[in-house]
């Protein structure tokens, strides 16, 4: 199945919502939208696409109902996420759903294109597990890129799971929390070896934590 969701935020507007699929969006407040499966997605074998842009001066915060529980499909294991986000001058976006749980068995790989300008406000957070209660064969691969109109933000991706190839049978870690903020001056910090807040060169930082469960 594929599935297609598109939210546009224009200032003074109520945001806009186009779904079709196993994914819609509800309006929840004046500039808040929270995303509702409608079906049993993402299986292996399907495709989704989800296009965020929030116009000049407009506010957006992007939530969900629900955990998104990746499973695997008759013909294959492997499903797909991209997301788009475009930010103009003067608007600001606050992503933060749900974690994405990934079930034994499933690969589920994710692709986040950003495109800011000058001027614009984000925080972007994501969340994923690997494996239900009980399950630790899963996998999941995510990358992240971030452009401020012509200049490289970020290029970030990394691998979870049993087949990612910095698995450790003893010590691989099964979950991720990342959060892209910017603008961001925070200096650099460090929690052990497994989270970090690090600044980045065109601005705005990244953080990154590790670990065998998500934090409640």
């Amino acid at each position: 199945m594929r599935t297609e969701l598109r939210i546009d935020a224009a200032a003074g507007e109520l945001p806009r919502i186009h779904a079709v699929g196993g994914l819609a969006a509800r309006l929840t407040g004046p500039d808040t939208v929270h995303l509702i499966g409608t079906a049993a997605t993402p299986l292996g074998g399907d495709e989704v696409d989800i296009r965020i842009t929030v116009g000049a001066g407009a506010r957006l915060s992007v939530r969900s109902v629900a955990a998104t529980i990746a499973l695997p499909g008759r013909a294959t294991p492997k499903s797909f996420a991209h997301w788009h986000v475009e930010v103009a001058a003067g608007g600001e976006l606050d992503f933060d759903p749900e974690p994405t749980v990934v079930a034994g068995g499933a690969e589920h790989e994710t692709l986040s294109t950003v495109r800011l300008e000058d001027g614009a406000r984000l925080r972007l957070r994501e969340r994923v597990q690997v494996g239900r209660i009980g399950e630790d064969h899963g996998y999941w691969s995510g990358e992240l890129n971030a452009d401020i109109g012509d200049v490289p933000l970020l290029r970030h991706r990394l691998d979870l799971g049993a087949d990612a190839c910095t698995d450790d049978a003893l010590s691989g870690p099964r979950a991720l929390e990342s959060i892209l903020t910017y603008p961001d001056e925070r200096p650099a910090e460090f929690t052990g070896v497994a989270a970090a807040l690090l600044p980045l060169a065109a601005g705005g930082t990244l953080f990154t934590r590790t670990a065998t469960f998500l934090r409640v």
